[in-house]
């Protein structure tokens, strides 16, 4: 089954996203909310997995902050439009149901943090979300948060404790917005810190 931002976006969907935003920052809007969360719960100069970064804004907000950043996005006219919008992080085209990501030896990449933004995980193929939170948990460090948020309506909570919990994530904290508004059982949007509890993530 194929991904869900192809089958429910037309052609020129990708485009419009990536200038819409070029369109906001130019007025600008604020478009780093969800990066000045991340940059607060991790140490300086932390190397950053973006997972599903679109057109860039996150990951480039958190190299401009001086992290080392490695953005990843299964759309190639999104990180077309990153490359040259975001400079700085390293950008790659891949499926993070499929996530691999090594070095020059083979070796898996490892991280401080993750972040997942822009319902990132609610576009996966479905009955991909465990292999994709999976493949994010599989490339952090033992302690390291990974911080996801999207709207409810599109993956409920319920499903996604489940599926977090099965990918061998802990939830630590859950909040109503990116600027942490409190979480409160009305709220359409989740934005959730998980944690990787395990030594075994970067050993498998």
């Amino acid at each position: 089954m194929t991904h869900r931002w192809f089958t429910e976006n037309d052609d020129t969907h990708s485009q419009w996203y990536a200038d819409h935003f070029r369109e906001l920052a130019a007025e600008g809007a604020d478009i780093e909310g969800e990066a000045r969360l991340v940059d607060a719960v991790v140490r300086p100069g932390s190397r950053i997995l973006d997972a599903g970064c679109g057109q860039g804004r996150t990951a480039g907000a958190l190299a401009e902050r001086g992290h080392d950043v490695v953005a990843v996005d299964i759309d190639a006219t999104l990180l077309a439009a990153a490359r040259i919008d975001h400079p700085g992080p390293t950008y790659i085209e891949a499926d993070l149901a499929t996530l691999n990501l090594t070095d020059d030896h083979g070796n898996r990449l490892t991280f401080d943090a993750a972040v997942s933004a822009g319902n990132v995980i609610t576009y996966v193929t479905p009955g991909t979300e465990v292999d994709v939170l999976s493949a994010i948990r599989a490339h952090l460090r033992p302690d390291a948060p990974c911080v996801m948020g999207f709207h409810i309506e599109r993956y409920s909570l319920r499903d996604f404790d489940r599926d977090l919990s099965e990918a061998g994530f802990v939830l630590e904290s859950r909040f109503a917005t990116w600027d942490l508004r409190p979480w409160r059982d009305d709220a359409d949007f989740a934005v959730s810190i998980l944690r990787n509890p395990n030594t075994d993530s970067i050993n498998d």
